[in-house]
């Protein structure tokens, strides 16, 4: 029976100080969904025997089937302690990597975290992931050690292996949190340095005592985990016990007469009690002595599960009955399933839901208890300082912190997703239980039937309202009152028999959705009530921007222009999560989680929701795993693209990860995290969104090109000892005019007016990475050098200036380590591409050009020569799409070592027709700025006419003015594009020249199996070109956690191929890991008698970088150089001609 009422979680919400908004944390299988049901059991939500098997936060169908979580979900729940109540709101999150999406959306909303770890799996990939998620948010975890119970009856171990055991996972728990917190403080200093330039003698004699400063901080924090901090719990959630030392602290504590305090400091630990004493000493594993924790702690519990579950000794199990008295039902006591017996005793004894909530109670903060830091964080992104917003959004900053609910307070809140739900779900739409007038009125209705029935009549017609409600057999039925019978929905049912309502009123929509999107969002200050007007404010969003009078607000997204990121609406409905159900409300305080319809038409998948628009769009969410795994779809009649398009909308609405877009050929293309994520979006748009049958491609997967340094051995490992060996591809360049060497061409443009010489060298692969980790910092990077090419004036942040310095000078030290030849380099480089971030460089190297740097923010005015962003804009085009089939090109640096214009005359004359008005001062000839078109143009053109043999300067015969006039606008086109797609095919052709790789997208496979699959699991792995990088057995077990890499292109299938083979007994996580070079020639062919005698002439073996590249070419049209019939030989008849 529920114990909790809405009414009363409404008084709940009202004080902030007993509020906890938490999530639980944890890698998939480990328990959380479980542990979540004992905590819904505490409410009487659901049945304690129930708990653990019903799932109740997991309400799809495909989470019940596959047995794993998919979606976030949460829910409120009323505890109590001591003489307080507190209210916990809880966000059950899912494990797999593939919806990690959903973890972030949970985070943001709260203020601490339950990581679950499983006992015997320990430490697995997804806890280090959620740990670094939790940390990045500034939220205080709190940790469970998850199925206790595997250790007794799995393992079979006796309780001083388990308490050993236990000690090694706290400490690699503790360990991935050590190395979160060492990084930020490594990084803060070596960010200290990089932006003072050079150390003063103090910071020298004190640079040796930061670890002691951090030591000060890791206290003040509490990062770590420990049982004597009453942070770690130990339970079992699926039995329904759970305890932490506090509870046997203050048991024994009784018992021993040992003080409280002192029982909570020793029973985890190398402590142990001196018999003859009576007290505590330290070293028993010295001395060889039980540790209080198993004398007082595992004993006990392993001696519950040895008389209950193994041995079955009834009058043991009596005696521990009595001995902790506890009321234990004669049921449940003569019950076969040992399991149901054991569940009842420890549930009373040791219960989980208990255990939990005390230590969320006591140890995770409240919403009153947001940090300064916190909030900067959610106000203002990497790139922007607080301190540049305006005074009216900065006195915003101290609502956040003081949580206030009065009407007076601005309303701020965050949404982090949009959650749809079935519209016959919204409690509107939900019968509502009848009183008991409406009872005592139907009962009546069913008598009068009945003796009507009894008496031959049929028919019964009442005038008394104007609603007629119609039985199945055509029986006209109405009601004595205008309430009678009929609840407020319209719906009504006589002895349980259910009803239509028609009424005379034709405003209901008959197409209506059936589904509906509700805000998932928490409020951080003042207090939000239904049909209150607020304002969607767009990611993009600056309140610094903000002029008078020149706002422009949009009623939906679809009214705004480019420049315009606000949306008012008003609140049609509030909900209060609780798991399956929705509950309505009519107003929110500050602090709470709650759900808001209306944003259908204003949110796509997070925005910023407040009634000032002076507030700043709060940060993005950040993502662990980017989605990867593209599927080209179309409807099975082509007739329904309608349906599918609107199902796709829908999809891209609903799931925080999925990306939905359409390519230029026309195919509608959905990108997901991985096959159970695709899967699921597949389902959903069958089932729900568009209705429709589906024919889905085969996984489009991402490639990326590459140049390498010539290899030093040919395919069968021969060392090369003359030149290189040039393929197919290479020769067709051989004769080739405008390539000078390999990797150095240089280029004309169709006008033959201007000469670009292009070099392409490979990168380094330490920088190669670097660009690709630090893409949001490069995004800031170009943004503010695009402001300062408009000339707007833009406040960087001095962390964004340690940032960036720290990364050129990552950058410079590793070209120095490559080769000393790539120093100055960094200093040059002209922009980094594709799309301005990409892991590509474009140096400058043209003599007598010396361009501003791109990490000079603080500097004068930039000066830039005509045609500059042409030059950038090949660039751009070229390493989006590389010659190999197409796909973006990665780790290649184009250097320009030569840029010449032919006829200067003609190029500024070209400049100026084209970007009229345009400031950037000319490369030669000392034309300033400042002159105006007009007459710029006109010496121009006087500098033309000398050029014509001495003609009249009106006769538009003249060679030269006929190029500039005529020619170039018809033949040739405008200036800056021939200068475009001579870089473009200068990059191109430079690439070409130099030996040519494909890179594959690589998964990281954490794999756990029994040492009885491993041959197996091998086997699978190299059929599928994955490589073991590592396979270690954990500790205490028979289970290896073996980590290999797996090609993403090889990886469908893999999952349920593994776990056919290994009888299920292994289930691979797949996360992405990095891109890897194929190391194999696409144009390769056989060339050298060793590659002929092991090959064979026609190389039959097949040539998988080849195949890929041929692969993606077909799917996109291209040409692919391949031949129907290949070395077709004539038949000849066997037998002899008799």
């Amino acid at each position: 029976m529920r114990t909790t009422t809405p009414e009363k979680l409404v008084q709940l919400q009202k004080n902030q100080s007993n509020i906890r908004n938490i999530c639980i944390l944890a890698h998939v299988d480990h328990g959380k969904t479980t542990l979540a049901d004992a905590l819904v059991a505490s409410n009487g939500i659901i049945s304690q025997r129930m708990a653990g098997k019903l799932r109740y936060m997991d309400s799809r169908e495909d989470e019940q089937t596959r047995g794993i979580t998919m979606k976030s979900s949460a829910i409120s729940l009323a505890v109590q302690k001591d003489t307080q109540e507190y209210l916990v709101n809880l966000i059950d999150s899912p494990g797999h990597v593939d919806f990690s999406s959903e973890v972030s959306t949970a985070v943001r909303l709260c203020d601490g975290a339950v990581v679950v770890v499983d006992v015997v799996e320990g430490v697995c990939p997804q806890t280090h992931a959620v740990l670094r998620q939790a940390w990045l948010e500034n939220i205080k975890p709190v940790l469970v050690f998850n199925k206790l119970d595997r250790l007794i009856m799995e393992l079979k171990m006796d309780p001083l292996e388990a308490f050993f055991h236990l000690q090694v996972i706290l400490e690699q728990v503790n360990l991935v949190t050590n190395e979160l917190f060492t990084t930020e403080i490594m990084a803060k200093t070596s960010n200290q340095a990089d932006g003072t330039g050079q150390e003063s003698e103090e910071s020298k004699a004190g640079s040796h005592d930061w670890t002691i400063q951090a030591d000060d901080e890791e206290e003040e924090r509490n990062i770590f985990f420990s049982p004597t901090q009453g942070n770690v719990v130990f339970a079992s959630a699926y039995d329904g016990w759970g305890f932490t030392i506090n509870h046997f602290a203050d048991m024994f504590s009784k018992k021993l007469g040992i003080k409280k305090e002192v029982l909570q400091k020793t029973l985890w630990g190398d402590f142990y009690l001196n018999s003859k004493t009576k007290r505590i000493m330290k070293g028993a594993q010295s001395k060889v002595k039980k540790p209080l924790f198993v004398q007082f702690i595992l004993e006990n519990i392993w001696a519950v599960y040895e008389s209950v579950s193994v041995k079955r000794d009834a009058e043991m199990t009596e005696k521990i009955v009595k001995s902790l008295d506890l009321k234990i039902s004669p049921r449940d006591m003569r019950h076969n399933d040992p399991r149901v017996k054991l569940q009842a005793i420890m549930g009373q004894w040791l219960s989980v839901s208990r255990a939990v909530l005390d230590v969320v109670v006591d140890k995770l903060p409240s919403p009153l208890e947001i940090s300064e830091d916190r909030v900067e964080k959610l106000m203002c992104s990497q790139g922007q300082s607080f301190l540049s917003f305006p005074k009216a959004t900065q006195e915003l900053k101290d609502a956040f912190i003081a949580c206030s609910t009065s009407d007076n307070s601005p309303v701020i809140l965050f949404v982090s997703k949009m959650f749809p739900v079935e519209r016959k779900m919204l409690p509107q739409f939900k019968q509502r239980p009848l009183t008991d007038a409406e009872i005592q009125q139907r009962r009546e209705q069913a008598r009068r039937r009945h003796l009507e029935k009894m008496s031959g009549s049929s028919v019964v017609v009442e005038q008394t309202t104007n609603k007629e409600v119609t039985t199945s057999p055509g029986t006209a039925i109405s009601g004595e009152g205008a309430t009678s019978g009929t609840n407020s929905e319209g719906a009504t049912s006589v002895n349980g028999i259910a009803m239509d309502v028609k009424t005379a009123s034709k405003d209901t929509k008959e197409d209506e959705a059936p589904t509906v999107f509700v805000a998932f969002a928490r409020i951080y200050s003042g207090t939000v009530k239904k049909g209150q007007k607020l304002f969607v404010l767009g990611p993009k969003h600056d309140p610094s921007q903000i002029e008078e009078g020149a706002v422009r607000v949009g009623q939906s997204v679809e009214d705004l222009g480019t420049r315009d990121h606000i949306t008012a609406f008003s609140v049609s409905d509030l909900f209060l999560f609780m798991g399956r159900e929705l509950e309505h409300m009519e107003e929110i305080p500050a602090g709470n989680l709650l759900g808001i319809g209306g944003l259908e038409d204003h949110i796509l998948k997070s925005g910023t929701v407040s009634s000032t628009i002076m507030c700043p769009a709060f940060t993005d969410l950040y993502f662990d795993a980017s989605p990867i795994v593209r599927v080209a779809l179309e409807p099975k009649h082509a007739g329904e693209m309608g349906h599918l398009v609107r199902g796709l909308r829908l999809l891209n609405q609903a799931d925080p990860c999925v990306q939905v877009l359409v390519q230029e050929t026309g195919e509608h293309v959905i990108i997901t995290a991985g096959e159970v994520h695709l899967q699921r979006c597949l389902d959903d748009l069958r089932q729900r969104y568009a209705n429709i049958e589906l024919h889905a491609s085969s996984p489009i997967v991402p490639f990326r090109e590459t140049i390498i340094n010539p290899p030093k051995t040919d395919m069968v490992n021969e060392v090369i000892q003359d030149q290189p060996i040039k393929t197919a591809k290479t020769k067709e360049f051989e004769d080739d005019e405008e390539v000078i060497e390999t990797g150095l061409v240089e280029m004309y443009t169709t006008n033959q007016k201007c000469c670009i010489r292009i070099r392409a060298l490979p990168l380094p692969d330490a920088v190669t990475n670097l660009l690709e980790e630090n893409v949001n910092l490069l995004k800031t990077l170009h943004r503010f050098n695009k402001a300062k090419d408009y000339g707007q004036n833009s406040d960087v942040k001095d962390t964004v200036l340690e940032a960036l310095s720290h990364l050129k000078s990552s950058i410079r030290k590793a070209f120095t380590e490559e080769e000393k030849s790539w120093t100055d380099f960094v200093d040059k480089i002209w922009a980094f591409g594709p799309k301005r971030v990409g892991p590509n460089l474009l140096v400058n190297q043209v003599e007598g050009y010396n361009r501003p740097s791109v990490w000079d923010l603080k500097g004068s005015e930039r000066l830039f020569r005509d045609f500059d962003s042409s030059i950038v804009g090949g660039f751009q085009m070229a390493t989006l799409a590389g010659p190999l089939c197409e796909e973006p090109i990665r780790g290649v640096c184009f250097v320009i070592e030569k840029w010449e214009y032919i006829d200067m005359s003609y190029v500024r004359l070209a400049r100026l027709s084209e970007s009229e008005g345009d400031t950037k001062l000319p490369e030669e000839n000392g034309v300033p700025a400042s002159l105006s078109s007009s007459l710029e143009k006109t010496s121009i053109i006087e500098d033309v006419d000398e050029k014509c043999d001495n003609r009249d300067k009106d006769d538009d015969s003249c060679e030269v003015k006929d190029v500039i006039k005529t020619q170039r606008r018809k033949e040739y086109g405008p200036f800056s594009g021939q200068i475009i797609s001579c870089v473009i095919a200068g990059c191109r052709k430079a690439f070409q020249t130099r030996p040519q790789r494909l890179m594959v997208a690589m998964y990281k496979c954490n794999i756990q199996a029994t040492t009885d699959v491993l041959g197996k699991l091998y086997a699978v792995l190299g059929k599928r070109n994955g490589s073991i990088l590592e396979g270690d057995m954990t500790e205490g077990s028979q289970i290896f956690n073996v980590v290999a890499t797996l090609p993403v292109i090889e990886s469908f299938g893999f999952a349920e191929n593994i776990r056919k083979k290994t009888s299920g007994l292994a289930s691979p996580q797949l996360v992405f890991s990095h891109w890897q070079v194929l190391d194999v020639d696409p144009f390769w062919v056989p060339t050298t008698e060793e590659e002929y005698l092991h090959f064979g002439e026609k190389a039959d073996s097949e040539n998988k970088a080849r195949q890929y590249v041929n692969a993606v070419r077909k799917r996109k049209g291209l040409k692919v150089d391949e031949k129907i019939v290949e070395h077709a030989e004539k038949q000849r008849t066997l037998t002899r001609n008799k």
